[in-house]
């Protein structure tokens, strides 16, 4: 498996109820693009609730096979509305959970200050030695990757130096480590309350590639479970609100 594991363990209780009384958790799979912001979310909702998130992050179509195959997720947040909706159509979710939690931005990213131009013209004049990608099959933003690259007319010319991560965090640690030049990374990664984190960015325009509306559903492992229902509950309050937009990310309809 190539995902990563997260796991909170605060346990503070909410109102007067003792925490023992109430402590419970939920086991998460995650897009690898939305990190950082359900690490913060989950904390806050455990300081609520006194619940633990168990969270593990990686890519949207490996999840997919993995929760068809019988992990024990109870709640999916994907890095598209597809996977969620084939899920339910199957038969594998609780239905009415689906729902748009986040529509991502696609960002072209180099840890090194002024490399990217703000246009994103360093693609066509492709002096690099690498450019990283998450795998199209199975990571969302991978395919939006190659969405934009098709639509400027670069996907040829630029395949030779292209280098896949399994998920978007592997593509992101491919240029972070210095492999990589520049790569497509998620605008969360490296991004935080209206400003770039580190390196040089172009943020991808919309028109260039299908949106990356991201859906969350409770699976039917947590059809029991009041935690799962309560944590996609929490995923709709103003607070994860404020958390999500303060990632680059927009909201979607909820």
């Amino acid at each position: 498996m190539t995902f990563m594991r997260f796991a909170v363990v605060f346990t503070v209780g909410l109102l007067s109820v003792p925490v023992s009384a109430v402590a419970a958790e939920v086991q998460v799979a995650v897009a690898a693009n939305f990190t950082a912001p359900l690490q913060a979310i989950a904390k806050q909702f455990e300081q609520d609730t006194g619940h633990k998130v168990l969270a593990s992050f990686g890519a949207t179509g490996q999840f997919y096979a993995q929760i068809k195959n019988g992990a024990p997720f109870e709640v999916f947040l994907a890095a598209d509305d597809d996977r969620p909706a084939r899920l339910e159509a199957e038969g594998d979710t609780v239905p009415g959970s689906r729902f748009t939690y986040a529509i991502g931005t696609l960002a072209l990213w180099s840890a090194k200050p002024d490399y990217v131009d703000a246009q994103g013209a360093v693609l066509k004049e492709n002096t690099f030695r690498h450019l990283s990608i998450a795998n199209p099959k199975t990571a969302p933003y991978g395919l939006a990757a190659m969405q934009v690259m098709q639509k400027l007319g670069v996907a040829q010319s630029l395949k030779p130096k292209v280098v896949e991560g399994q998920s978007i965090g592997q593509a992101q640690q491919f240029v972070a480590s210095g492999n990589a030049e520049l790569g497509f990374v998620a605008l969360s990664q490296i991004y935080k309350d209206g400003q770039l984190t580190s390196g040089s960015a172009w943020i991808v325009p919309e028109d260039l590639h299908d949106p990356i509306k991201q859906d969350a559903v409770v699976l039917a492992k947590g059809k029991d479970n009041p935690v799962a229902a309560a944590f996609v509950a929490y995923l709709k309050s103003p607070g994860a609100a404020a958390i999500i937009k303060s990632y680059g990310y927009q909201l979607g309809a909820q």
